[in-house]
Formats: C-alpha cells, structure tokens, sequence
C-alpha cells in the first residue's frame, strides 16, 4: 500500500494528497496516517509547502465524509424508525436507544463530530449519525474541517520531522486495522446474542 500511496501523492501533489484523504473516508483502510505522513516527508524533503498540503488533506476529509452525512441527511429519522422496527434486532437497537442518540447528538453534535476526528474508523461513521440526526450542514462542515485540520497537522508534523522512518507505520497499521476490525465483529457477535429489546420486557 505504501508505495501505491507514494507514487500518487508523487504524480498528483496536492491533487493526489485530497482525493486519498476523499477516498480514505470512503474506504477506511486506506490510512491517513500514511497519507498525509508521506505528506509530511516531502514537505520535509522541499518538495511540498506544508500550508497547501494541510488544505488539500482537510478539504479531502470534509469532501470523503459529506457522501455518508448526506446519506444519513436523506433517509432521516422517520426511515430510520421504520428501518429499526424491521430490523432492529439485527442493529441490536430498539427506539429508545435511537431517542438517546438523537438528543445527544442535538445537544452534542458539534462536539461529537469534533472530538471523533481523532479516532480511527468512528472518525468516518460519525458522518452518518450526524446527517441521520439533522446536525446542520454549516456545523457539520466547520466540525469536521476543524478537527481534521489538527489531526492532520499532527500527522504532516510527525512525517517532517521523522522523515523516511515514517513509511514503516505501514507495517504496523495493518495489524491494527485488522485487530480492529476483530474486535468490533466479536463486540457485535456478543450484543447479538445478549441483546434483548426494551420493549418485549
């Protein structure tokens, strides 16, 4: 993955740097981490400013997220109430659980949105419950640009400044991503089986 990533970032510069942070929260196994990492080398190396490639990877993040915000935005909550009676077993939520969401996303959104930036996987689900909830549009915008522009600052900083050792994340982000992804099978598994909805007590 690490040299299919270079050769973009290389051919497209900033261009290619926005449309791998689009596609990475399109397609979560693609790392921003590396992405933007790499970012941070060739601004180390002189080959790019760091100013025009924290906009190109922010702008890329806000445009990869608004497919699943608008998504969430357009089925809305009266679907979605019709889509947990149906199926709410399998979601292991029932109406009650989805009230909870709801008022602490209107309550919390920007916060939410904000803070979840931060952590990998949920940093892209988030953009779903927030269009599913009604955050608005200017607020999910300014959130997520907001909470990308650090992560990603964090991101170019650790690749300038650790230069070529920075590829070897690949390495290691693999294992994670998969343990990962275990995990969350195995949580879903358990509450699959314990899970009992509130109203059949």
């Amino acid at each position: 993955m690490t040299d299919w990533v270079v050769n973009l970032i290389d051919a497209g510069g900033y261009w290619g740097i926005a449309l791998l942070m689009a596609l990475e929260n399109i397609f979560p196994p693609l790392p921003s981490e590396l992405i933007m990492g790499i970012g941070g080398i060739r601004a180390g190396q002189g080959q790019m400013d760091v100013v025009p490639l924290l906009i190109a990877g922010t702008v890329g993040t806000v445009i990869g997220n608004y497919p699943w915000y608008w998504l969430g935005h357009k089925l809305g909550e009266a679907r979605l109430r019709a889509f947990v009676s149906r199926f709410g077993r399998w979601l292991t939520l029932d109406w009650q659980e989805v009230d909870k969401l709801s008022g602490l996303f209107r309550k919390r959104g920007e916060f939410i949105v904000f803070f979840v930036r931060f952590l990998p996987t949920f940093r892209t689900i988030i953009s779903l419950p927030a269009g599913l909830f009604r955050m608005k549009h200017s607020h999910f915008i300014l959130c997520t640009a907001a909470g990308s522009l650090i992560w990603n600052m964090m991101l170019v900083g650790a690749g300038y400044f650790l230069g070529a050792n920075f590829k070897r994340i690949d390495d290691y982000l693999g294992p994670v991503a998969t343990a990962t992804i275990i995990a969350v099978a195995v949580y879903y598994v358990w509450r699959l089986i314990s899970w009992r909805p509130r109203t059949a007590e």
